[in-house]
């Protein structure tokens, strides 16, 4: 006799450790992935192509944009709630959770925490609604997981600031109406709030990608881009600042790699189900039974543990390396997932009518951004040994 089934995350009961108002934006964004996103994302993953700006002024009327920060036109809610809209985002596709994290957890984010009260009037509110959108330069053509050896550089020219170098890799870049870019400056490291209508400035997009292709990415040229004094972010000096926003940017990566698993997930659930082999549905085999329950298992382990980080970060109370524990274990288990989930779909997991392949291709991405895997196993290591090991 057989039961009612279950969905991955229903069997593990998480929706009891989530609140009301949590769950309700939970359940606002996964509308709107469903009505505006699902519709349209293989096609832009296709083309690679996607219309940001658009989807900017939309999720801005979400709300999604900045809402973990308090004021300046944002929501305000809780780092969980956040964490879960990156889940329901990044269940439509990678890139649309990447525009969300860079706008919210990088670009406003360093502005918010690091910013003069000018700076934060100035672009806040109008990149928490989508008006103006923001990109982050950190990574170099030649340095990413040693942002310490960066070659931008910073002159003081009288009262003004000119930088010149290079960011590669940079999501919204050119598309970005405002650019929070790192340079090395008087022997330390300095952030500057840079419009990118500034003379100078040059973001050629990227292209011939073959994962993240419903996203922007650039590379960020500055050729003696002449800024203010009151350009700079005056609140922090040295890679504290740049790390504390990408600390920022992981924990939504912990939330929203679940989101592709699970669509992968459910996919194949979907597909099992409808597809007739040897005159039984293929989920009737043992074999297949098999991997969705090793899928649903580790999907589930990745849940249990982005809420208690989620928790932890609401307290006040998270530490980066447990950020790393997140990051580390549920891109690679997503990425696992999304593989497994291909197999059962068979030849037709490899097209854009089922969207595995796509968070397959997208989630090597989120596996070596905001921080390779060998660099947050590092981060662990030092934890727990108190040796660091980086070099």
């Amino acid at each position: 006799m057989s039961t009612r089934a279950q969905t991955p995350l229903g069997l593990f009961g998480t929706d009891h450790l989530i609140g009301e108002e949590e769950r309700d934006i939970r359940d606002t964004v996964r509308r709107f992935v469903d009505d505006r996103i699902r519709p349209e994302v293989a096609g832009w993953f296709e083309s690679g192509q996607i219309p940001a700006r658009d989807l900017a002024r939309e999720l801005g009327s979400l709300g999604v944009l900045g809402m973990h920060l308090e004021g300046y036109g944002c929501a305000g809610t809780s780092a969980t709630a956040y964490g879960l809209a990156c889940m329901e985002l990044e269940a439509g596709d990678s890139g649309l959770r990447s525009l969300v994290s860079v706008q919210g957890s990088l670009a406003m984010y360093a502005i918010w925490k690091h910013g003069s009260e000018e700076q934060k009037q100035e672009w806040l509110p109008r990149m928490a609604s989508g008006e103006a959108i923001g990109c982050f330069g950190l990574t170099e053509p030649d340095f990413g997981s040693d942002p310490g050896g960066m070659r931008t550089r910073a002159v003081r020219d009288g009262d003004d600031w000119v930088l010149d170098g290079a960011k590669m890799w940079i999501t919204n870049g050119s598309i970005a109406d405002v650019a929070v870019v790192w340079a090395q400056a008087e022997g330390t490291i300095r952030g500057f709030v840079v419009p990118t209508d500034t003379p100078g400035f040059s973001a050629p997009e990227i292209k011939r990608k073959v994962s993240l292709r419903a996203s922007v990415t650039s590379e960020l040229v500055l050729d003696g881009v002449r800024l203010p004094a009151d350009a700079v972010l005056p609140e922090v000096t040295g890679l504290s600042g740049p790390l504390s926003c990408l600390n920022e940017a992981r924990f939504g990566i912990v939330f929203g790699s679940l989101g592709a698993a699970r669509d992968c997930l459910e996919s194949a659930l979907a597909y099992s189900a409808d597809r007739s082999i040897f005159d039984r549905p293929l989920s009737a085999y043992q074999l297949t039974q098999a991997k969705l329950a090793d899928m649903t298992l580790e999907l589930g382990k990745g849940m249990l543990l982005a809420l208690h980080l989620g928790r932890l970060k609401d307290e006040g109370r998270l530490r980066h390396e447990q950020v790393s524990l997140g990051k580390l274990n549920n891109v690679r288990e997503a990425i696992a997932i999304a593989r497994e989930a291909r197999t059962i779909l068979g030849a037709a997991g490899i097209t854009l009518e089922h969207p595995v392949m796509r968070h397959a291709n997208n989630l090597e991405s989120v596996l070596t951004y905001e921080g390779t895997s060998e660099v947050h196993q590092l981060i662990i290591g030092r934890a727990l040994t108190g040796e660091a090991a980086f070099r």
